[in-house]
């Protein structure tokens, strides 16, 4: 995510799911996609199978990228991806790394995808972004891209992409490893990336009700306000 003149990007991990209702990465060693060299007769070996039952653990990518500083922020999750998990990272993004670039900014644009825990029908969504506005007294901007476009957005080409090619292969057998292969994520344009393991909870199923989702400070842009919008700096 970027200030002032650059588009930032913010969007849900790229993480598969190996199965129903379990978003991410199973931790364990299960097969990665893709191919790395090995010295001859010392395959990396791994599971047959990929069942939840059998792995450490699941792991949920979820990325910040700063299009104006080429920088990547990925925190990787251990129990559900959801709107409070996607604002606390935006938030953890901001307090280590954002308000450190960009100290004079009041704004925040974040281009997001329009599914997902960062969805525009998701009402905690809106209500965690106003939380983030109010303590930090930003104006936070969405603009979220319409549905079937998430390809156009630059986190995908320019952050998860590099993150898969650099893991392919290789079996994530812990998270201590998937923090270290996102963090040595590389690409000769430059691109840096830190990655941060993030341990609380986060539970399904949080209900808002109208009249707290009334409550958000919200301005809907003229042009398509569901996916356009800005969520104010006032009590949230």
């Amino acid at each position: 995510m970027s200030l002032s003149s650059t588009t930032p990007g913010v969007t849900r991990g790229p993480g598969r799911s190996n199965a129903l209702g379990l978003p991410g990465e199973l931790v364990g060693r299960f097969a990665n996609t893709g191919r790395e060299w090995q010295p001859a007769g010392e395959p990396e070996r791994v599971n047959v199978h990929d069942f939840p039952g059998d792995a450490a653990g699941k792991a949920i990518p979820y990325g910040v990228y700063d299009l104006g500083a080429n920088a990547g922020w990925v925190s990787v999750g251990t129990d559900h991806d959801t709107a409070a998990f996607a604002v606390a990272t935006i938030r953890r993004w901001w307090e280590q790394t954002g308000r450190v670039l960009y100290p004079t900014a009041t704004r925040l644009l974040v281009c997001a995808d329009a599914g997902g825990s960062n969805g525009y029908r998701i009402r905690a969504w809106k209500t965690q972004l106003a939380r983030l506005a109010a303590d930090t007294g930003l104006a936070v901007t969405v603009c979220h891209f319409p549905p079937g476009t998430s390809k156009w957005n630059k986190i995908e080409h320019r952050l998860f992409s590099h993150i898969s090619m650099n893991w392919r292969g290789r079996p994530l057998v812990s998270h201590e490893v998937i923090l270290e292969l996102i963090a040595a994520t590389r690409t000769r344009s430059g691109l840096r990336v830190h990655a941060e393991l993030d341990q609380r909870s986060y539970p399904l199923g949080v209900k808002i009700s109208d009249r707290e989702l009334a409550a958000v400070p919200l301005q809907r842009h003229d042009w398509h306000g569901e996916w356009n919008y800005t969520v104010l700096p006032a009590a949230a």
